[in-house]
């Protein structure tokens, strides 16, 4: 298991073809600086390029907090001029996890508010132990969901409710999550980690190839009507159709062996 660092606050840690990011920010429960935000931008930009990481699982080294968001403490201290410069830099880091072409999985545990929800929202799926807390609160504070929260809740849960989630500001518990859709699994304390780690070795024993069109289609075809939408997947099944993965999936079903992917 290889690790490497990027800045202080951001860790990458490997197991197999699946690649653990891990927030790293433990004194400030993970909250999102300007550093912290460079520094995820960096790692998803070279998780990005890495052919060899299938999976991307989202993680914190804080025991009661995934993430609380914006470092508030910081924010405090700009100016208007600082804001404006601050913010592509902020978006970066939401978008850098959003855009990841692979599979990704966050394991959530206590607090995941704000920006720190975001960012969860920003994965694929959500692992949830029953210590979470999640919601959106930045209208308490006189702002909105600047990291993708106001088009990322709507198209998990519905507008009404994403509506009625952001504008309370209110937090939601564990179970009430899960009910909601706001988390897709929900599991014991302490567990949040090792289960997300585990379904993300179990996806990335597919297809790399199949895994990354797979993810292209859903994403792409989100939000289109259906006709258009089959043509998104149309054309993402054209670009595995004649892949090294795809004779060697054919070729490992009919030899009854387990396929050893090519990965192009």
């Amino acid at each position: 298991m290889g690790e490497e660092r990027f800045g202080e606050f951001v860790l990458v840690r490997r197991h197999g073809h699946v690649a653990e990011l891990v927030l790293d920010r433990p004194k400030a429960m993970n909250a999102v600086s300007t550093e912290m935000a460079r520094s995820l931008t960096g790692a998803c930009a070279a998780l990005s390029a890495d052919r060899d990481a299938r999976v991307v699982v989202l993680t914190s080294s804080h025991e009661r907090a995934f993430c609380v968001g914006a470092d508030l403490k910081e924010r405090n201290s700009f100016t208007d001029a600082d804001l404006v410069r601050q913010r592509p830099v902020a978006r970066g880091a939401y978008t850098g996890v959003l855009e990841l072409p692979v599979p990704t999985i966050a394991a959530v545990h206590g607090f995941a508010l704000g920006g720190g929800f975001e960012l969860a929202l920003s994965c694929d799926l959500i692992v949830a132990d029953r210590t979470a807390v999640v919601g959106l609160p930045e209208v308490s504070v006189g702002v909105i969901p600047g990291g993708g929260g106001t088009q990322l809740l709507p198209r998990r849960v519905g507008a009404a409710r994403a509506a009625e989630l952001i504008f309370s500001a209110r937090r939601v518990e564990a179970a009430e999550a899960a009910e909601l859709g706001l988390v897709d699994r929900l599991v014991e304390p302490g567990r949040d980690r090792e289960e997300a780690l585990a379904l993300a070795e179990r996806i990335a024993g597919n297809s790399p190839v199949g895994l990354r069109a797979a993810k292209r289609a859903l994403r792409l075809g989100h939000g289109l009507d259906l006709r258009a939408g089959l043509e998104v997947e149309d054309a993402a099944w054209r670009s595995v159709a004649f892949s090294g993965d795809r004779a060697e999936g054919v070729a490992a079903f009919n030899e009854k062996r387990k396929p050893q992917w090519p990965g192009e």
